[in-house]
């Protein structure tokens, strides 16, 4: 038997992508995710790729601060009298811990709506359902504990500041998601038209815009006001007003354990990241002022992180401590359901300088 050729599978290449993480099991690749990275300055230049950095992309939960800018830049944390960590809840995917519980409740009563107006849905909160284990018995949860809970009260709380009807505030022609639109195209350099519509699974707007464009997004999110000129805009404060909620609070945007949390603290300050559904994640470095966006071609979760963190590492970020901080993301294990080990996730990008 020639175990080198088992050794060297990989299935099928899909179009555009290339390989981002293998899965190994006794130093077999079992498993091969495709993907494609994306890494931007804030005028929109394309400085690093993987695979075809213009792919169109569903960027999902990513685009959630740029969605909140237009309550940020219309002064709404003010007039309405939300804290920091309140406005870090708008950008979140949050783990429906009792914290984010509570902020989306405080949200909504200061913007006098009621949580039976979200229209997210419910689902079993991500501090059970990310881990998968089981909610205790008797366990309630309502809508408040959504992930994109948060959004959708920004969403209510922005359609009140407009004095626009709150019952119909997920219909892509009413006025916040208008506004929504107007600002997503807007920070990423696109035209409205250039986005591609379409419903996310909280049954709100999402959009699919190309991955390089995600990353310019993510650069000027990070750079928020201090965006250079050639690059400004309207949104260029509420931007700046994500950036500082959601690396001041990154537990209200993400949760006990998750990646984002963990992204965020080794950053110290400097790296603003937003994960999205279907192995989408985003990052913003302020002292580089660039973006990243990343995205796994079969959406699994498990090849994104590792790519992620080699990412990083490969863009000169890492250091000592923050590769301790992040070593079980960067190579995670693979354990049988008695916890033994059976094998190991690696990454495999490798980034290409653009000219």
């Amino acid at each position: 038997m020639n175990l080198n050729h088992y050794a060297s599978f990989a299935p099928p290449q899909p179009a555009g992508f290339v390989s981002l993480a293998e899965v190994r099991r006794a130093g077999v690749t079992e498993s091969v995710h495709y993907g494609a990275v994306a890494v931007s300055n804030a005028r929109g230049d394309i400085l690093y790729a993987a695979g075809d950095p213009r792919r169109m992309t569903f960027a999902r939960s990513a685009l959630k601060p740029f969605q909140a800018a237009p309550f940020f830049a219309a002064d709404g944390m003010r007039r309405l009298g939300l804290s920091l960590s309140e406005a870090a809840v708008l950008c979140a995917s949050h783990s429906g811990e009792t914290r984010h519980a509570q902020a989306v409740a405080s949200i909504l009563s200061k913007a006098d709506a009621q949580p039976a107006q979200l229209r997210c849905g419910c689902h079993v909160p991500f501090k059970f359902s990310w881990f998968d284990t089981l909610p205790p018995a008797g366990e309630v949860w309502s809508e408040l504990h959504h992930n994109c809970s948060g959004k959708h009260a920004g969403f209510l709380a922005a359609a009140r500041l407009q004095g626009a009807a709150l019952d119909a505030y997920i219909d892509p022609l009413h006025p916040v998601q208008t506004a929504s639109r107007k600002a997503l195209a807007s920070c990423t350099g696109l035209g409205a038209n250039d986005l591609i519509a379409g419903t996310d699974g909280c049954s709100a707007p999402t959009y699919a815009l190309p991955l390089h464009s995600l990353a310019q997004g993510f650069a000027r999110l990070a750079l928020g006001n201090t965006v250079p000129d050639e690059a400004s805009h309207e949104y260029k404060h509420g931007l700046d007003t994500a950036f500082k909620a959601m690396t001041t609070h990154p537990e209200m945007v993400s949760g006990e354990g998750r990646n984002d949390l963990a992204y965020t603290l080794a950053g110290g300050g400097d790296w603003v990241c937003k994960i999205g559904a279907e192995g989408v994640q985003a990052m913003g470095i302020r002292s580089l002022g660039l973006g990243i966006a990343i995205k796994v071609a079969d959406g699994n979760m498990r090849g994104l992180h590792p790519a992620t963190v080699a990412v990083l590492e490969q863009l000169g970020l890492m250091n000592d401590t923050r590769r301790t901080a992040l070593a079980a993301w960067a190579n995670p294990a693979l354990n049988s359901a008695a916890g033994l080990p059976v094998g190991d996730i690696i990454p495999a990008v490798q980034l290409r300088e653009m000219a």
